[in-house]
């Protein structure tokens, strides 16, 4: 299985964010998936791929090139692909991943996870979504897509778009239990006329 996630690459965070995401990338290592994220080497970036490494998974990174230029990049990756901007980055990042997992982070990480629900909802990408909700970090956006929903932004089906999820234990069990996301996406992609019920 190969795995798309999306991580911050602050050093200066909480702690605990880093430990989960090392713990992630052991879980995901172990359980024998690739790993592929944004080819750091700080934050939960480096966190996520030093887990995997160390328990012998394979970990590809996607790295712009003025981010190598930066020497921003992981030295020790099994693979790490130098792209051309941040919008190739995203498309690889995605592209043939079987799952996706957003740890905690800044704008960059949001802007990766809201594209691909995104995607999700057009029916253009299938797989689940898991928001790893270390120190509830992602509580108060589950609470704010849930308005989005009851404000008829979006239909009530496009809650299971998304999982979240306490720890990384949960994260390979809810990719397993999530079901493939709806072939017919697009035809209740529009906003139905109504309220919920």
């Amino acid at each position: 299985m190969r795995v798309c996630v999306y991580a911050a690459s602050s050093a200066h965070c909480d702690p605990a964010y880093h430990a989960d995401a090392r713990k992630l990338g052991r879980l995901l290592a172990e359980d024998g998936c690739t790993l592929v994220y944004g080819g750091g080497s700080s934050g939960s970036m480096g966190a996520v791929a030093d887990g995997a490494l160390e328990a012998g998974g394979e970990v590809i990174g996607i790295l712009p090139r003025f981010m190598a230029d930066l020497e921003w990049g992981h030295p020790g990756l099994t693979e790490l692909q130098l792209v051309e901007d941040m919008r190739e980055r995203k498309h690889r990042l995605l592209t043939g991943s079987d799952a996706v997992i957003a740890l905690p982070g800044g704008c960059g990480t949001l802007e990766e996870l809201f594209e691909a629900i995104t995607l999700k909802r057009l029916g253009l990408y299938s797989n689940p979504i898991v928001l790893l909700n270390t120190l509830g970090f992602y509580s108060p956006l589950a609470n704010f897509m849930n308005k989005v929903i009851g404000e008829r932004f979006m239909n009530p089906e496009h809650a299971a778009m998304w999982s979240l999820v306490q720890t990384p234990e949960e994260v390979l069990p809810t990719i397993r239990n999530t079901p493939r996301w709806h072939e017919n996406a697009r035809e209740f992609a529009v906003v139905r006329p109504g309220g919920p019920g």
